[in-house]
């Protein structure tokens, strides 16, 4: 059993050694060189919307407000499935409607849908955005830049509107700040491929015209497989920022992020073997790097069995006793050091992006719960085998974007 154990331990700990080096690289000098260009790129500015009523005039105004010349950017109101007013407070903001088939459920669909009826209107690129999105002014120079440097695809950064709601719309942007530096960041910084993270993003239309077909409920992971399977990498921009709305229901987050992890689930059986093939055939480490991306789910899961099998040997006495003090002692040390480490980590990030310390500390402390919370997610998503129903999570708030464009300048 100790020999067990200890199997367990050192493949988690092998894991954890990869996420920790990975992310140091943040720290290094860019290798992903990206030029300043005048205003040259048209963009097709997609917000997929399904009773968003409340809050599309936001990202509308805010895009209107765009340091880019309007007649380089159209923006569409994909309309999927609405019964409140959506359509009619998007339009009177000037935003183009375009209503999707009644069979479409899902944004991977919309954006397929999209994709194929806008790609012979002569634009270069797409941008997507949710509809509770607020945008900053200068989201798509920055864009314009990456795509006339040679990229066809880029993650902006994803900041949060409602971060001192609570505990739990603080943990949601802290969980997107560790992403943002710790992920995307360091893979640009290496010229490897960050990850597109559901909204903030842009594609090529050539990309996407040469096939875009979602098979699973993660559409924004699969697109960005689909780049490195095509020899195209995510390029990361930190200031081309999307302020987004976050839950601050328990029930709301937990059916979100069941969906997440059943998704790169679903993207891991799909994907793996053409990644992994990649990588031998190409010597693409961004191959290899979405493997060990995708298999975070599991990694969680799996984390806890030696945990697991060290409470049952003590219980039940099936290791020497000296072992089972020494790697309980041991076990609650590290447990200890981590908890500070990463209280330390939070603060840090919340600094980096200049947000609300004090408004975010019970996201802070209580960011082990968020994490720890992911476990049971995890598990249920293992064992259902079907999908999970999309449970629409209401957004309602309306902020002033100004205030959001000077924190990010102090």
């Amino acid at each position: 059993m100790a020999v067990l154990i200890f199997i367990l331990a050192l493949i988690v700990i092998i894991y954890g050694i990869y996420v920790t080096v990975t992310g140091v690289f943040a720290f290094t000098k860019n290798r992903t060189v990206i030029h300043e260009f005048k205003p040259l790129t048209r963009f097709a500015v997609l917000i997929p919307a399904r009773n968003e009523g409340e809050v599309i005039a936001s990202l509308i105004n805010s895009l209107k407000r765009e340091n880019y010349p309007p007649e380089l950017f159209d923006v569409y109101a994909l309309i999927n499935n609405c019964n409140d007013n959506t359509p009619e407070v998007a339009k009177e903001c000037g935003a183009n409607i375009m209503h999707m088939s009644p069979s479409v459920t899902c944004k991977g669909d919309v954006l397929k849908e999209a994709f194929a009826r806008l790609s012979a209107r002569g634009y270069d690129a797409f941008v997507i955005f949710d509809a509770d999105n607020v945008v900053h002014p200068d989201f798509l120079m920055k864009m314009n830049n990456i795509y006339q440097s040679g990229y066809e695809v880029a993650q902006g950064r994803k900041d949060t509107k409602n971060m001192s709601d609570n505990w739990i719309s603080a943990s949601y942007s802290i969980f997107y700040n560790l992403q943002n530096f710790f992920f995307n960041k360091a893979r640009t910084h290496i010229k490897a491929s960050a990850t597109i993270n559901g909204t903030g993003f842009m594609v090529s239309d050539s990309l996407v015209r040469d096939g875009f077909n979602p098979l699973s409920i993660t559409e924004d992971i699969e697109l960005s497989i689909m780049c490195i399977l095509k020899g195209h990498r995510v390029v990361y921009c930190d200031d081309a920022i999307t302020y987004d709305e976050q839950p601050t229901e328990f029930k709301a987050a937990w059916h979100q992020r069941k969906r997440w992890s059943k998704g790169i689930m679903q993207c891991t059986g799909i994907y793996s073997g053409r990644l992994l093939s990649r990588f031998f055939k190409e010597k693409d480490f961004s191959s290899l790097d979405k493997i060990f991306f995708m298999i975070s789910p599991f990694m969680q899961v799996f984390a806890t069995l030696p945990v697991i099998l060290l409470i049952l040997t003590s219980a039940f006495n099936l290791a020497d006793e000296s072992f089972i003090h020494s790697t309980l002692l041991t076990t609650a040390v590290g447990f200890v050091f981590g908890y500070i480490v990463m209280v330390g980590v939070c603060i840090f990030t919340v600094g980096w992006y200049r947000q609300d310390l004090k408004g975010s500390l019970g996201g802070i402390f209580l960011f082990i719960v968020f994490m720890f919370t992911w476990i049971p997610i995890n598990i249920v998503c293992i064992f259902k085998k079907k999908n999970f129903n999309w449970v629409p999570v209401r957004h309602c708030r309306n902020v002033d974007a100004n205030a959001l464009y000077y924190r990010s300048k102090t």
